[in-house]
Parts: C-alpha cells; sequence; structure tokens
C-alpha cells in the first residue's frame, strides 16, 4: 500500500509471489546523512550497483539526510527509479525527472490504420508482466493505469508506466496505455505523452467532448516538448449513453478505434454477460456501424476465460463475423488464437485476389469501371481487396508475387 506522512513515504510492492519489483520505505531526515538499507533477493549479484544506483538518485535529488529501506525481489533499475521517485516526490515539491535514456528500439510511430487484431492488457503496477510481454508478439501492448490499478496504487504506478515506455523493449508492438477515466485521466498524459506513446485509450467514454479534453491536453503536451508525431486515441465504449454516442465518439480527432467493454456495459444494463452475447448484440452491432461510418476500426471486447481456447476461437470467429477488426486479451496464450481467427481465411483471399486482377486488368485497359463477372466493383471495394491482400501478404498466408502465379494459373486453365 501506498503510504506517507510528511516524512516518511512507502511506495511499491513486497510479499509472497512478488516479483521484479520492490518496497521501498523512505524517511528525510534533518541530519546524519544517508543510511541505506537493501536487503535484496539478488544482493550476489546486484547488491552493490543497486546501491550505487539508488545513491545517485538521492544524490540528483540533492537529498543529503534520509533513512532509505529497499526491499527487493529482483527488480530492475527502472523499477527501482520508479519506486525511489514516487516515494521522493511524495516528500518533497520538485519537478525534476530522473530520466535513462529511451531505448533505440522503442523510438518508432505506428500508422492509423495498422493491424490491431490483438492487444495485450498488463497492470500499470506489476513490473513482472511488463518486462518480457513483447516477445509475445501482440500487435499491442497495454499498460493499464485504470481498472487494474488499485486507486491507491495509481500515483505510484504512472512512473512505472513512464520508466516502461522508455526502457522496457516492446518488440515492435503499439505502445498503448489505459488512462483514467476522464478528467482525472489528463494527469496521466503528462507521465505518457514524451514517452513516445503510441496509443491512448480512454475509458468509460461517453461523449465527443471527453475526447475533445483528451487532445487538447496531449497538444498542450505536445507543444511544450516539442514533440510531432502522432498520438493516436481509442476511446472505450462502456455504458449504455456511450452506445448511443458511439458515432460522434468515433468520428472525433485522432481517433483511429473504438473498443467496446463489454464488461461494464452489462453491468450498466443490469445484466449478466454470457458467451453466446445476445445482451450485447445491440451495442456491439452500434459500435461495429460507428466504426464503419467514420472509417475507423472496430475493436470487441476481452474474452475472460484463459483457459478455454475453443471458446475463444468461437468468439474470435463470431465477432470478426458482425465487423470487428481486432479484440483485447488478458493473456498471452490468446494471441495465437485471435490472430489466427481474424485474419483473412482462403476464400477471402481468393475474392480479394479476383477484385484486385479485375482492377490491374481494368487500368491496364485504361477502363473507368472495373468489373467482376456481370458485377460492378466501386473503388471502396478494390481498396479493401487490396488491403486484405496486403494483409495476407504479411502474414505469410500469400506471397508476394501471387499475381504471377494467379495469371499463370488462370491461363493454364484456359
Amino acid at each position: 500500500m501506498e503510504f506517507k506522512t510528511d516524512k516518511l513515504a512507502v511506495v511499491g510492492n513486497k510479499g509472497k509471489g512478488i516479483r521484479s519489483d520492490c518496497q521501498i520505505t523512505l524517511e528525510i531526515t534533518e541530519s546524519g546523512g544517508i543510511h541505506l538499507e537493501l536487503n535484496s533477493k539478488v544482493e550476489s549479484m546486484y547488491g552493490a550497483s543497486n546501491r550505487k544506483f539508488l545513491m545517485e538518485i538521492l544524490e540528483f535529488y540533492e537529498i543529503q539526510h534520509a533513512n532509505l529501506l529497499v526491499e527487493d525481489s529482483g527488480a530492475l533499475e527502472l523499477v527501482l527509479a520508479a519506486r525511489l521517485e514516487a516515494a521522493i516526490k511524495l516528500l518533497i515539491p520538485t519537478e525534476k525527472e530522473y530520466l535513462s535514456p529511451m531505448l533505440l528500439e522503442n523510438q518508432y510511430g505506428t500508422a492509423q490504420d495498422k493491424n490491431r487484431f490483438s492487444r495485450l492488457y498488463l497492470p500499470g503496477n506489476t513490473p513482472s508482466l511488463m518486462i518480457n510481454a513483447g516477445i509475445h508478439k501482440p500487435d499491442g501492448i497495454i499498460l493499464d493505469l485504470e481498472d487494474a490499478v488499485a486507486h491507491s496504487k495509481k500515483y505510484e504506478a504512472r512512473f512505472l508506466v513512464r520508466n516502461a515506455l522508455r526502457n522496457i523493449d516492446f518488440y515492435g508492438a503499439e505502445r498503448m496505455v489505459r488512462i483514467n477515466q476522464v478528467p482525472a485521466g489528463l494527469h496521466d498524459l503528462e507521465f505518457l505523452v514524451p514517452q513516445n506513446v503510441n496509443l491512448i485509450l480512454v475509458p468509460k467514454c461517453e461523449s465527443a467532448g471527453q475526447i475533445k479534453l483528451v487532445n487538447e491536453k496531449i497538444g498542450q503536451l505536445k507543444l511544450k516538448y516539442s514533440i510531432s508525431g502522432n498520438i493516436w486515441l481509442m476511446p472505450i465504449i462502456e455504458s449504455a449513453l456511450g452506445v448511443l454516442k458511439s458515432l460522434e465518439i468515433a468520428q472525433s480527432e485522432n481517433v483511429v478505434a473504438l473498443a467496446i467493454g463489454l464488461e461494464d456495459y452489462t453491468a450498466d444494463l443490469g445484466t449478466r454477460r454470457t458467451q453466446e452475447g445476445n445482451e450485447s448484440f445491440f451495442a456491439r452491432s452500434m459500435v461495429v456501424n460507428a466504426c464503419k461510418a467514420a472509417g475507423i476500426q472496430a475493436i470487441d471486447s476481452v474474452f475472460s476465460d484463459v483457459a478455454d481456447m475453443e471458446a475463444l476461437k468461437k468468439t474470435v470467429i463470431r465477432s470478426k463475423s458482425i465487423g470487428f477488426d481486432g479484440m483485447g486479451c488478458i493473456h498471452p496464450r490468446q494471441i495465437k488464437v485471435i490472430h489466427e481467427n481474424f485474419a483473412p481465411d482462403s476464400a477471402e483471399i481468393e475474392k480479394a485476389k479476383k477484385i484486385v486482377i479485375a482492377f490491374m486488368d481494368a487500368t491496364a485497359k485504361g477502363l473507368g469501371v472495373v468489373s467482376l463477372g456481370t458485377k460492378m466493383i466501386d473503388p471502396p471495394v478494390v481498396k479493401r481487396a487490396q488491403k486484405l491482400i496486403d494483409l495476407a501478404i504479411s502474414m505469410g498466408k500469400l506471397p508476394a508475387n501471387w499475381h504471377e502465379e494467379f495469371l499463370s494459373m488462370e491461363a493454364a486453365r484456359k
């Protein structure tokens, strides 16, 4: 539990089952110099270097007299720094930030229409789950500051998420953070925007006005820190009002997707969530239609049973059939099933190939109209088919020279 008095602060986690974390007890004193006690499970390997590192942070904040107790369960430096900085700032007023250089691997942006089949939720105050999350290759990694963090831990979690964005390798996954509900979540942005966050999830969104506030705050911070890259938004629709307002939310600036959160939505209805999803079909259809009308992605809710892969597969297939473009996940083992079943299947690929070939043929002949058999093909259909082809190639379901093989097979048939 986060705890402080005027001169003493306690932050972080310790105890049975806690890994890659620490609890820090800091007392600012008036004299006596620095007394540092480090109890560490990795004392033999990192004890000396961690003591030196902790002393450097105290010196950075010009703390000359303090008692510091660190109970360490194998925390990385980014975690030690986040915990100690949080404790310091609970006790003394300072605008200084102790920041290690950002990893070069994390200095990337993401496209507005990138694939978002999967987004993996990770609690924003649990470092052990963050460290290697990228190796599971989700499309996005969400560091969650909202529901996954206890109210008493939200302050210190901001420092940990900030440091994670800088110093944990995401292996190319879209770097996402779910902030707290607006307006409280606006303060979270101060910890995130300067750290090359790619996308912000806005929970319990019920109006375009909330998105406007988020965009305004991001704009102020981008100006302050001379940031030019895009920061995308994914509002989460979690109430009856949010569902009815989904189109205006979807049409807001920088919004690239809407997600639906069915646990809170069904609670708002006063009903129970089921695997069949009859109770949420209207809401999910409304969100999908709002997204398609606005030209953005529709992202389904998480599937809570991490052991039932067959039920997950059925849910993904049903989700895709409604029009969703991806869904959330709460365990890495769900990622493969989500990717495999949101990916284009063989029938979809064959149809897209025929549309793209028809378009290429019409273009080569200088025709202004594309047709397939007796049916006319509108430009949006061609664009969607080409996007599906590109996706199939990127996922290894189709060779890059597919059109040559296709034409050769067509010629052989004739």
